[in-house]
């Protein structure tokens, strides 16, 4: 499992356990996060799963794709550089101790 420190719309930091193999979006929900609804279930077409990676961490995520970029770039709360959907992030063992801020809703 890996560990991921989560912070929430009002500021509570947890860390959660997520298992590899599956998405950040998903590892969230499952540990009751309410405020990262996620409402198409993954499939990178709503931004209700926008979360802000930490600086030191946005540089070793997986590449963004077009679907994405555009999705976020028309979010009234879009950080460059920081702004990611976080059913595009795929879990894997080199993200031990990622840290992520879940995004106001649009």
């Amino acid at each position: 499992m890996v560990k991921v420190v989560v912070t929430d719309t009002a500021g509570e930091e947890r860390t959660i356990e997520a298992e590899e193999g599956i998405s950040l979006m998903e590892s969230i929900r499952e540990n009751d996060f309410d405020d990262l609804p996620a409402l198409c279930g993954g499939c990178c077409s709503c931004c209700t799963c926008h979360v802000y990676v930490e600086t030191s961490w946005a540089e070793k995520m997986p590449t963004m794709e077009d679907d994405e970029s555009y999705l976020l770039e028309d979010s009234p709360h879009f950080k460059g550089g920081e702004s990611r959907l976080s059913c595009q992030i795929e879990i894997n063992d080199t993200m031990d101790g990622l840290k992520v801020t879940i995004a106001p809703e649009d």
